[in-house]
């Protein structure tokens, strides 16, 4: 157990700096964790023969539990919303397309039985979110036209149709079942997969709003468990435990909700881990001296789905929206293919069916093969289409929270015979580089301005670094940028629920805003919201 342990541990460091490595040389970081298994694996120098299908899907669906709930957790739905329908059709008809074109070619020229081309098809038919969030971040790839969170939406939310389409042909194939039991099939992936997880995502929203957990990394803890209930709940009913996994991550990343920052550096290192684990048990899992006897095979494949399934659905769907030329290319070629395709074959090859064809070297081959060249030119292909812009961060996109500044807050209870009692605002000394923000008398919150009177008893919160709670409430700081919903709108016509605006920081100067107060780029808002 102890070499094992140090084996693992060993492993893991090798993983962390190859992401390092991997980025210097141009090459995808998860394509280095398969290679990686693959040198520790059956075929590899180090020779650790594994090949237990029913171990590794076990352990590749509780990462993609993971991946799929941190895919949804990570997306910030209001740089996301302008293309949410576009990513919507893609992620589910676009698979539906995928796999049917696949399946077709599969058959009709390459000799495969309709139902095992089919399958292939299913299995392959949705991109990779781990890939493709995983370059969008390590090259920092800004891309114009939303394109960025129509990639990530996309991706993040098309593994559960890959899924169900898979289950679907496996049971087909397995024969005896009814039209009527395949449209449950499909209702209940659908329906209680989706229904689950809106409403689990609800109802741990409202927990964390009435709730207070003792320590910080309960809340991390909490939220560790509801991930994997958004997948096993509906999974018991038939339901698609990934889309509600996909669903309940999406819900909760765009509520606020307490300690999210911590929550994001949580799940952050967990995904991370699990991708780490998910690659290289898959590449462990592989025999390479299997992969020359399915290559020309699943080469054919790989050059169909990528130059022709791939650009036909993309095109379909894209052109009534009114995409750009260049956007629809570049979509069509960061349609890579990933772990989920992987685990979708190990649950094929465990499945009780006869195939003529070994369908998970085949599947690892189109994978080693998109990861490879499609995501080491991604980068390339961006920039030759002239979709990147530099004024974009694509960072933006995900909820990391990277322009929601980090603001810490400072709380000072006023005693009645402190000097400050009865002074306005304007004629106190605050602490060098601090701005106050708000004063808590009694029951009420007080926006101060130079002219407000500081009385015994009030608490005044000043501002310094990084969101804290004080006293029920929510303080932090976002950004204003064109694109967001606040740009060049007054105060007073913009909805805010229960959040208010307490103060902007313009350049040099501070304003205390008022419902006129005109909203401008690069403003810095500190919102206030009781929690």
């Amino acid at each position: 157990m102890v070499v094992n342990l140090l084996v693992t541990a060993v492993v893991i460091i090798i993983c962390v700096v190859s992401n390092k490595v991997s980025n210097k040389i141009g090459m995808p970081v998860l394509f280095a964790f398969i290679l990686l298994g693959m040198f520790f694996g059956s075929d590899g120098p180090i020779q650790i023969y594994f090949d237990d299908y029913v171990f590794a899907e076990q352990v590749c669906s509780i990462a993609l539990i993971f991946i799929m709930f941190y895919g949804g957790f990570g997306t910030k739905w209001e740089e996301a919303k302008p293309v949410a329908n576009k990513a919507m059709l893609l992620s589910s008809l676009g698979t539906i397309m995928t796999a049917g074109l696949v399946g077709i070619f599969c058959n009709l020229v390459l000799g495969i039985s309709f139902l095992e081309g089919l399958l292939i098809g299913a299995v392959v038919s949705s991109t990779d979110a781990a890939s493709v969030f995983s370059i969008l971040r390590s090259k920092r790839l800004n891309l114009r036209d939303n394109t960025a969170s129509l990639l990530e939406i996309e991706s993040g939310s098309n593994d559960p149709f890959a899924y169900m389409l898979t289950i679907i042909v496996l049971s087909l194939m397995g024969g005896g079942s009814s039209f009527s039991e395949f449209a449950y099939l499909i209702f209940s992936q659908i329906v209680y997969g989706a229904v689950f997880g809106i409403v689990l995502a609800v109802v741990t929203v409202h927990f964390f709003k009435k709730i207070r957990l003792t320590s910080s990394g309960f809340y991390s803890i909490f939220v560790l468990a509801i991930a994997l209930i958004s997948y096993a709940g509906p999974s018991l009913m038939d339901g698609n435990g990934y889309l509600s996994a996909y669903i309940t991550g999406i819900i909760l990343g765009n509520s606020k909700i307490q300690d999210k920052a911590e929550l994001v550096h949580f799940f952050d290192g967990i995904t991370g881990l699990m991708q780490i684990l998910l690659f290289f048990l898959l590449g462990l899992l592989s025999f390479p001296s299997h992969l020359p006897q399915v290559a020309l095979l699943a080469l054919a494949i790989s050059l169909f789905l990528t130059f022709v399934a791939r650009p036909l659905v993309v095109f379909a769907i894209l052109t009534p929206f009114h995409s750009t030329k260049g956007q629809k290319l570049l979509v069509s070629w960061a349609g890579m293919r990933g772990a989920a395709s992987i685990v979708f074959a190990i649950m094929a090859v465990i499945h009780p069916i006869t195939m003529n064809h070994d369908i998970f070297h085949i599947v690892f081959f189109i994978v080693l093969f998109s990861i490879l060249i499609q995501g080491t030119l991604l980068p390339y292909v961006a920039k030759k289409l002239d979709m990147t812009d530099n004024d974009i961060d694509v960072m933006s996109t995900f909820n990391d929270y990277m322009d929601e500044l980090p603001v810490q807050f400072l709380q000072l209870s006023i005693p009645g015979d402190y000097p400050w009692v009865h002074q306005r605002v304007k004629d106190i000394l605050l602490p060098p580089d601090s701005f106050l923000l708000l004063i808590v008398r009694g029951a009420e919150n007080i926006i101060p301005n130079g002219e407000t009177e500081i009385l015994g008893e009030d608490i005044l919160i000043l501002s310094g670094k990084s969101p804290k709670k004080i006293n029920g409430l929510s303080l932090y700081e976002t950004k204003v940028k064109k694109e967001t919903r606040w740009y060049d709108k007054k105060i007073a016509d913009v909805t805010l629920g229960d959040e208010r605006i307490v103060l902007i920081k313009r350049g040099e100067s501070v304003v205390i805003p008022n419902g006129g107060t005109v909203l401008q780029e690069n403003d810095i808002l500190v919102f206030t919201e009781v929690i």
